[in-house]
């Protein structure tokens, strides 16, 4: 007797669809209600400065003192923090929204979203000047998760500023209506 013949592939589908649970659809309408701290992140790539718009950057520890940050498979940012190990996070303010939709925007190139910004070099990293905070990492561990990978960074520079944060939040930025004291930390 002889063995049966190889079961066909399965047709492709999007990776979302093959999970068990609700629809992306779904999904990405509970995510819109999180609401974030907008940040760039950015790191020196091959060629230049390179940078992302992040929405999805916490703390995860003060001892040692450790931030996590998603950020989106394939892109060029993420290739740059594993190959070079360091990276800059900056929390953005209120006013800088023009900043985070340039940095978000899939068309414009490393060069135009650093066009005209004023950055210094921290750790060999770009680094924004007129942030609401921001901190420079060394790159502990990446692991990728679904579409992004989650990296954790030691943090070896920081500086906190004074200010309000730009908020994300139902797919648009926003603010905070209450006013917040002006103390750096």
């Amino acid at each position: 007797a002889g063995a049966p013949p190889p079961a066909a592939d399965p047709p492709h589908e999007e990776p979302l669809h093959e999970e068990p649970g609700p629809g992306a659809a779904r999904c990405l309408g509970l995510y819109a209600k999180l609401t974030a701290g907008v940040t760039v992140v950015t790191a020196r790539g091959a060629d230049g400065p390179l940078g992302m718009t992040v929405s999805a950057v916490t703390s995860l520890s003060a001892r040692p003192p450790l931030l996590l940050a998603c950020l989106r498979d394939g892109s060029r940012t993420l290739a740059a923090v594993r190959g070079r190990r360091v990276f800059a996070v900056h929390l953005l303010r209120e006013e800088q929204q023009e900043l985070a939709g340039r940095f978000a925007s899939p068309t414009t190139t490393a060069a135009e979203r650093f066009a005209g910004t004023d950055t210094r070099q921290v750790l060999g990293v770009p680094v924004l000047a007129g942030a609401l905070a921001w901190s420079v990492c060394l790159t502990e561990d990446v692991r990728r998760y679904g579409d992004h990978h989650l990296v954790v960074g030691r943090v070896a520079a920081v500086h906190v500023g004074g200010g309000r944060p730009l908020l994300w939040h139902d797919r648009r930025f926003g603010a905070l209506t209450e006013p917040v004291p002006d103390a750096a930390g």
